[in-house]
């Protein structure tokens, strides 16, 4: 069996031995390693890119530069961002560089279309990147699969970051793209009956504090939300929902490197809420830590993607919990043996197409 044909029977294993229960009333749904049996440690793919990156730090001269040094610090830490990953679309997906006009500026948006008749639905969908990184080229590959697999068009939003662009900055460039995408939906092929937001880590954020502003200002645009590995409680705020506790992972092997990507999301924490908010808000705003707000009822259908190994995962958990008691229909997704940002891995980690895969068929589901 070569390569590509146990990539692709990998992926197939993700969907064959998934395990469906209810938990505190949401669907809840768990994706064991795909080819081992084993609880409790990384998926071998992450555990073989996890111990590459612990030796290439370790033989690396570490860089040096005073923490009050913001600008070497966010270049430092932008550099760090992302993950080369393959196209793995099968047909042609048509992609469109534009400029929309925002009120503040302009918004890069790239547009990726699967042939198709009629109106389909379309996907805003927002990059990671803890808001003072990440790029819309590293999501390309993996929004042109979603195209595909959906067959939907998909809306890549180039928004601005923190710290040269504050807090509500990047949100507001979303919130504008999602309006944009609603009042132009004919002139790129789309349904605006059939608006879906999506996005990683902070992506994720803006993608759910979008819904969360369309519900507030009564404009009614988003049907469908895909949140992956969303941050949705920075500020780390506890809540009758939500205590941070590494009591909640279930580390057996490779604690170590497992360690090392809890801590290290855990470490930069604070940091990234200053420089994102800047004073403008609190950490507590629901428009920043959603999960921290007082109803999230009227939110659109919800899917969380979860990874097993992530520092948010907990905040995540909590997050179904509490639009699931808000008579939200919730399901979430976790990826046994998954690292934060496995996304950025389309075509290297199959839990990262399955991902794809799984909004794709709730898409469908949806809109059909």
């Amino acid at each position: 069996m070569d390569n590509k044909e146990q990539y692709g029977k990998l992926v197939s294993l993700l969907e064959e031995k998934a395990v469906v229960t209810k938990q505190n009333d949401y669907d809840y749904v768990v994706k064991p390693i795909p080819d081992s049996d084993a609880l409790g440690q990384l998926d071998p793919r992450v555990h073989h890119v996890q111990l590459q990156q612990a030796l290439a730090m370790a033989s690396a001269e570490r860089p040096s530069f005073d923490p009050s040094d913001i600008p070497t610090f966010v270049k430092t830490i932008r550099a760090m961002f992302g993950w080369k990953n393959e196209d793995i679309t099968r047909t042609q997906i048509d992609t469109v560089y534009k400029e929309i006009k925002g009120t503040n500026s302009s918004i890069p948006i790239r547009i990726y279309s699967p042939a198709g008749e009629g109106r389909l639905p379309v996907v805003v969908f927002f990059h990671g990147g803890g808001f003072i990184g990440g790029t819309v080229d590293v999501v390309e590959n993996p929004c042109k699969a979603l195209a595909e697999k959906a067959g939907a068009v998909v809306v890549s939003v180039d928004y601005r970051l923190a710290p040269e662009h504050a807090f509500p900055a990047g949100l507001n460039d979303c919130f504008e793209a999602v309006q944009w995408v609603y009042e132009h939906a004919d002139e790129i092929g789309a349904d605006p009956q059939q608006i879906t937001v999506a996005g990683d880590s902070a992506g994720g954020n803006l993608a759910t504090v979008c819904a969360l502003m369309d519900r507030d200002k009564g404009t009614n645009m988003i049907k469908y939300q895909a949140l992956i590995y969303p941050t949705v409680n920075m500020g780390a705020g506890e809540t009758e929902d939500f205590k941070w506790s590494l009591d909640e992972y279930d580390i057996r092997n490779h604690r170590e490197l497992i360690m090392a990507g809890v801590e290290g999301i855990a470490g930069m924490s604070n940091l990234i809420v200053n420089l994102y908010l800047q004073n403008n808000a609190e950490p507590s705003d629901p428009y920043f830590a959603p999960l921290l707000a007082e109803d999230l009822s009227g939110m659109p259908e919800t899917l969380i993607v979860t990874a097993e190994y992530d520092y948010l995962r907990l905040e995540c958990e909590a997050y179904a919990r509490k639009l699931t008691r808000s008579g939200v229909a919730t399901k979430l997704i976790q990826y046994n043996g998954m690292d934060h940002a496995f996304l950025d891995k389309t075509g290297l980690y199959p839990q990262a197409e399955d991902c794809v895969h799984e909004i794709a068929k709730d898409i469908k589901r949806i809109f059909s």
